[in-house]
């Protein structure tokens, strides 16, 4: 019985020392345990910090970047056509600074609960799983966790939805720079031919200039003889009245009178573009011999710009006999009229002193269309 007894003493120490030991490398475990969620709840609460709490909010209005699509045609367009660039960029997107979960004491503290209690703190048997307590539900670790991968997950949706938002972009941006890159060149074409334009109407204003001066001119001179013909006039009423006064000496008056008369053919003629017929001895030969620069259809006169060889036929080889009537045609090169290029007649009136230019009255009888600028006067 002793040594039984002792054989029971001995089993029961042995069975201490192991319990002993094991004891001793649970508590190690359990330190490992604790270490490992602390750690494990310590990230998950910073985690939080960074996962958005909920998606943000469309904006009730949307900006609009509105790009002209009209065709570029050479008229004003009052309303063009336009395409919103941003019809269906998502905004929101761009939306900083959102709320996290950002977990406080509460939420570390749930995060402790593995199983869901009811009121009085029991755990509740889970139905489902005979023997086993329900894990899920509020109140419960499953219960954040789950937060967190939803959240998490709806921020992986709204990063990549971003990404394909700048691929996107980034495509209409270099449709844009295609676009834009078009445009230099033909600006740069466009303002050699602005250039272009500006020096030719500066030209034309300089021509323009010099024949409104030339036309002034010939005002003048047109109207110095006018004045001279009125002194005429006035001469020969003179000379009527003088007439009528002195009857008696008829026949000196009569010679007086036919003088005078005689002088004012003449200087009409003169003044009047020497009406009469070609001088004696001019031989103007048939051909081109200047062009209109100058045409006024109302007044029916024109301006004609003769060669130096014309003026020569016309006024003699040191240009200073009387400008002779004389007839002359006119066509246009390339003109089908009636009568082919001849477009109608002008008779020479009054040359112009120390120029080429000569005043010619527009025969209407003639005419087969309007004279114009640049028409060839002809001789026949």
């Amino acid at each position: 019985m002793n040594k039984a007894l002792h054989v029971l003493v001995y089993l029961v120490l042995l069975v201490s020392a192991a319990a002993l030991f094991f004891e001793i490398k649970l508590y190690d475990k359990k330190e490992l345990l604790k270490d490992r969620n602390r750690q494990l709840e310590d990230t998950l609460v910073t985690l939080s910090k960074t996962i958005e709490k909920a998606d943000p909010a469309k904006p009730a209005s949307a900006e609009e970047a509105r790009k002209d699509i009209s065709p570029i045609e050479a008229k004003d367009v009052a309303s063009p056509e336009t395409e919103n660039l941003l019809e269906d960029y998502p905004q929101q997107l761009e939306e900083q600074n959102l709320e996290k979960l950002n977990w406080q004491d509460k939420d570390r503290i749930q995060s402790r609960n593995l199983y869901k209690t009811d009121a009085d703190g029991n755990k509740i048997p889970d139905a489902a799983n005979p023997g086993d307590y329900v894990k899920k539900g509020p109140g419960t670790a499953q219960e954040l966790l789950d937060k967190l991968v939803d959240r998490a997950k709806a921020q992986q949706t709204a990063l990549n939805n971003t990404r394909a938002e700048l691929a996107n972009m980034r495509t209409k941006v270099q449709n844009l720079v295609t676009a834009f890159n078009k445009l230099p060149p033909e600006m740069r074409q466009d303002k050699i031919t602005i250039e272009e334009k500006k020096k030719q109407i500066s030209d034309l204003e300089a021509t323009v200039a010099e024949k409104d001066d030339m036309i002034g001119k010939q005002k003048t001179q047109i109207e110095d003889q006018n004045t001279e013909i009125k002194s005429l006039n006035t001469s020969l009423q003179e000379s009527k009245d003088e007439t009528e006064a002195v009857k008696g000496d008829l026949q000196k008056m009569k010679e007086r009178f036919d003088k005078l008369t005689k002088m004012y053919q003449e200087q009409a003629a003169r003044l009047q573009g020497n009406v009469g017929q070609t001088a004696a001895g001019t031989n103007v030969t048939a051909g081109n011999k200047g062009k209109i620069v100058e045409i006024n259809p109302e007044l029916m006169f024109a301006v004609i710009e003769f060669t130096d060889e014309a003026m020569k036929e016309l006024l003699g080889p040191e240009r200073n006999g009387a400008l002779p009537q004389m007839e002359m045609g006119i066509r246009r090169k390339g003109f089908d009229g009636p009568a082919g290029e001849y477009v109608g007649r002008v008779r020479l009136r009054q040359s112009v002193a120390n120029k080429n230019y000569v005043i010619a009255d527009v025969l209407g009888d003639w005419k087969q269309a309007e004279a114009q600028k640049g028409d060839d006067v002809f001789a026949e």
